[in-house]
């Protein structure tokens, strides 16, 4: 007598995480955005650790030097007519002591031979120097520490209190969404600056973590929002249903099976609020509730850039500004790549 045995095979499906991934590996401008802003975290972890940028207060230069690719085509075409007069200046014993003459003689002297009116220190300089012959190059990258830590921990700040709320506001309303939503008015009914500014000022403190603190309590309200709907439009579908069915709790109802379905929205709300606190942190340290004298960021850099570009100097705002904008959009598309890989209305 023969048996015969049937082989079965258990087909696993992929979950919602494991879905998403192979989703975002296919997108290749999503990836290369990712590259980009692993890179500039790299940085930032580089700057924490005194690797990079510990020496940006110390001045290397003279006052508003120009960056040393600027200098090159000056050196290869007719100096006289490009270089800034402070540039070119040869103080003559009969003239009258000029302290920012006299010390960019000394410096000619220790640098360059006699007679050479091209800047040698600018030389080694690719953004130029600052109006107290700082390196600019090396004042953004240490600002890109002070800029992405506060964009991020803010907006991580403003988007998991925002979420949080909403959530159990829309999954369980009631009471607990009438209180939600009286908080959400209360927050949401004064202007955005003037909230900002009124934390501040309790506060009474600056530095990085004053800002965070600042932007993370006032920015939260549209994440709420948004969270409160997607939660109140999935808590009654058909798989949340299921789930309950099965003896799901409601801590697993709402962060295990809702969560992944509302987390694009999520992204969207995290990329915006990095961005707007980036741009929050350049006028808090404006009006001098940000960022201390003795530090930089990007925000203190572009505040200084102003007066800059009424003499003619705009390497300082070129490179802060080209820093923030490659920092900025390859946020921005890598969280529009992550959106699409998560959500799954998208057809791939």
């Amino acid at each position: 007598m023969s048996s015969s045995h049937s082989n079965s095979t258990t087909v696993v499906s992929e979950g919602a995480w494991a879905l998403a991934w192979r989703r975002f590996k296919s997108d290749r401008v999503g990836v290369w955005s990712g590259i980009t802003v692993i890179l500039s975290l790299a940085l930032v972890l580089t700057t924490l650790l005194g690797n990079l940028g510990a020496d940006w207060e110390k001045e290397v230069a003279i006052g508003h030097a120009p960056p040393s690719w600027a200098m090159a085509d000056l050196q290869a075409g007719d100096a006289n007519k490009s270089v800034p007069e402070i540039f070119l200046y040869e103080p003559t014993p009969t003239d009258v002591i000029d302290p920012i003459a006299a010390q960019w003689e000394q410096a000619q002297k220790a640098v360059k031979p006699a007679g050479d009116q091209v800047n040698a220190l600018a030389t080694h300089l690719p953004m130029g120097a600052d109006k107290w012959g700082r390196d600019v190059l090396a004042k953004t990258i240490k600002g890109a520490e002070t800029s992405i830590l506060v964009g991020l921990a803010a907006a991580l700040m403003a988007t998991v209190l925002g979420a949080a709320l909403g959530a159990v506001s829309g999954w369980y309303g009631g009471v607990v969404d009438d209180l939600s939503n009286w908080l959400y008015n209360v927050f949401h009914s004064i202007p955005s600056i003037l909230l900002i500014l009124a934390i501040a000022a309790v506060l009474n403190t600056k530095g990085t973590m004053a800002v965070v603190l600042i932007l993370g309590t006032t920015g939260w309200t549209g994440t709420y929002r948004l969270i409160r709907g997607e939660y109140l439009k999935h808590r009654n579908r058909d798989y949340v249903r299921a789930a309950d069915a099965i003896g799901a709790s409601n801590n697993r109802r709402m962060f295990v099976h809702i969560l992944p379905n509302v987390s694009h929205v999520i992204l969207v709300q995290f990329s915006l609020l990095t961005v707007s606190c980036i741009k929050a942190e350049v006028i808090l340290s404006f009006l001098g509730f940000g960022v201390p004298v003795d530090g930089v960021s990007w925000g203190t850099m572009l505040t200084e850039a102003q007066n800059d570009l009424l003499v003619g100097q705009w390497w300082q705002l070129l490179s802060a500004t080209a820093a923030m904008s490659i920092f900025v959009t390859a946020l921005s598309l890598l969280t529009d790549s992550l959106r699409d890989a998560l959500d799954p209305k998208v057809i791939h």
